[in-house]
């Protein structure tokens, strides 16, 4: 079952499509009328984010797969590799696409007819973008609190939520870039600006994607857990009698709620195998109840004294 924040991302992501799928048809056509180089730019970069959508919400669905023989920790990790495509997608296609357009009209210009029809279906598509732009930052707003932005897509193990602000917002942006290239085209009859604005979306185009690519990559590689589920994974462990010491010896995101964790448990002396596994499953069912999204557990039963040690063996062969 979908967790709360990835209700709120399909919601995000479902919004985003059915915006980017009715401007896509309005820019190409308005570029089909007008000839626009900048207006065909538009309609493939709306078009791309429109694949992307739909990427997103087939690695949400795998992603919630149950595990099975193959996949003892569940499918989460999908999602993680559908975002990577998706910003593979916005370089190649979206980038690629916009700046072979830009070129051609660099070198067969042509004057764009009825300039007019541009000005509106470019006013209608902010008007599109800017409503699921405001629905993405509301999201997003909620899951990342008081965090800078910047700061947290960083930290952001859901790329659903921050691939949507990236594109809405770049979307926007390709917006006014297509509009002054229109107007500057029109009022100084100098068509060749048309194709100016069609390299400058397909430049903003790479450079979201090469960000949306470094995002989604640290992600599929394995990003850990925030200090503070383990700091708190810790206070469970050591709030339990007859655990002397705890450590964290990692955690990891499968997917934006999908955590593995493992402990190293330092035991009383005292204590019999039944004492441990008694322990073991009390500590297990202790941190879900806190935490949800952690999937497994897995403790290791050392002394602080041989935890430290394969800590510095460990650190000197990185």
């Amino acid at each position: 079952m979908a967790s709360g924040g990835a209700s709120s991302s399909k919601l995000v992501v479902m919004a985003a499509l059915a915006g980017n799928l009715l401007v896509a048809l309005t820019k190409f056509g308005a570029a089909a009328w007008t000839g626009s180089s900048a207006m065909l730019s538009e309609a493939v970069h709306s078009l791309v984010d429109t694949i992307n959508q739909v990427l997103l919400l087939y690695g949400m669905h795998r992603a919630n797969k149950p595990p099975d023989d193959q996949h003892p920790l569940g499918h989460g990790r999908e999602l993680y590799f559908w975002s990577f495509i998706v910003a593979l997608l916005m370089f190649t296609i979206g980038a690629g696409v916009t700046l072979v357009e830009g070129i051609s009209h660099l070198r067969h210009p042509e004057e764009i007819v009825d300039p007019k029809v541009n000005y509106v279906v470019l006013a209608l598509s902010m008007l599109f973008e800017g409503s699921t732009l405001f629905i993405a930052i509301k999201e997003f707003r909620k899951a990342v609190g008081n965090d800078g932005y910047y700061k947290a897509v960083r930290h952001s193990k859901d790329p659903p939520a921050f691939i949507v602000l990236f594109e809405d917002s770049a979307a926007l942006a390709g917006l006014v870039i297509a509009f002054v290239g229109t107007f500057l085209a029109d009022t100084l009859a100098m068509p060749i600006l048309d194709g100016v604005a069609s390299i400058g979306i397909s430049v903003l185009l790479a450079l979201t994607a090469l960000m949306l690519a470094r995002e989604s990559k640290d992600l599929l590689i394995g990003e850990p857990a925030s200090p503070r589920i383990r700091d708190s994974i810790i206070a469970i462990a050591t709030g339990l009698s007859n655990i002397e010491r705890a450590n964290v010896i990692f955690t990891v995101h499968l997917a934006p709620d999908q955590i593995v964790a493992a402990l190293s448990l330092e035991f009383a002396d005292k204590l019999t195998t039944t004492d441990i596994e008694d322990i073991m499953l009390t500590l297990d069912r202790a941190i879900h109840e806190r935490h949800p999204d952690i999937v497994a557990v897995f403790v290791k039963p050392q002394t602080m004294g041989t935890f430290q040690s394969r800590r510095r063996l460990l650190a000197r062969a990185v």
